[in-house]
């Protein structure tokens, strides 16, 4: 991996220290890790790279994974007492989630009871398969309620990078972009990776997360090369990243 003939940098190299504010490692909670001893592996997986801090997100999706702050924390607290008993005492660990702009959303937005990344930031996400007709509204619900929202993995939505406008639209809603890094990649394909630097290329990201649900997705993370200018563009939002969300201290 750490090679000085290579013409290509590994994105793992540059991720001592990285806090990484988008994973689902909490166990059994939605598509994620299933059980604490896969939670405890991926934990130790991204120790090898220097990565040993997290803000979880698990998804919090209406009738698919309908946690709530009360599930995620039990989960959370579950995953911290079994890291004392494995003695990973450097680990930091807080929570938050990944919420879908569906139906229900702007129900819990107003009640209070969705889990921002910090004070202020709140990721979310759409369908794959089409997208939310409620997502302009749900934007402004949150900027009346002084939250940034950070849109999760941009460059996976078909409908989007079918019309690259349709992006620069997005941040003119003051909506921050989150890059998945198994994006780079091509994990999920060309033509998410082609939009992917096109993004990159544009500086329409803010911030930058690996979305790591198993033990393939850590595998891939650890093979991804990067170009030196491409790598330039990355390290840029690995510090934007820990910049805005290294103060985390994370829930008792």
């Amino acid at each position: 991996m750490f090679t000085f003939f290579s013409k290509k940098e590994f994105l793992v190299d540059h991720l001592e220290g990285f806090i990484d504010i988008h994973n689902h490692i909490l166990p059994g909670i939605d598509d994620g890790s299933k059980t604490i001893e896969e939670s405890i592996a991926l934990i130790k997986g991204f120790g090898e790279f220097g990565v040993t801090n997290f803000i979880c997100t698990p998804h919090i999706m209406h009738n698919f994974y309908d946690n709530t702050p009360k599930t995620v924390k039990r989960s959370y607290k579950t995953l911290k007492k079994e890291l004392k008993e494995n003695n990973l005492k450097t680990v930091g660990l807080s929570y938050a989630a990944e919420h879908m702009i569906d139906d229900n959303f702007e129900h819990i937005l107003e009640k209070g009871k969705v889990l921002p990344l910090n004070s202020n930031h709140l990721l979310i996400e759409m369908s794959y398969l089409q997208p939310s007709i409620n997502f302009d509204t749900a934007i402004k619900a949150m900027i009346k309620l002084q939250l940034f929202p950070v849109f999760a993995h941009p460059e996976r939505y078909q409908y989007l990078n079918q019309d690259f406008k349709k992006y620069e639209g997005l941040k003119q809603q003051n909506i921050k972009f989150q890059l998945n890094m198994l994006s780079i990649g091509g994990y999920y394909g060309k033509e998410v990776q082609k939009t992917t630097m096109k993004l990159l290329d544009n500086e329409l990201y803010d911030f930058i997360g690996s979305d790591v649900h198993n033990s393939q997705h850590l595998s891939a993370l650890k093979n991804i090369q990067l170009k030196t200018a491409t790598a330039v563009k990355v390290k840029k939002l690995i510090n934007e990243t820990q910049n805005t969300f290294s103060s985390q201290s994370g829930p008792n």
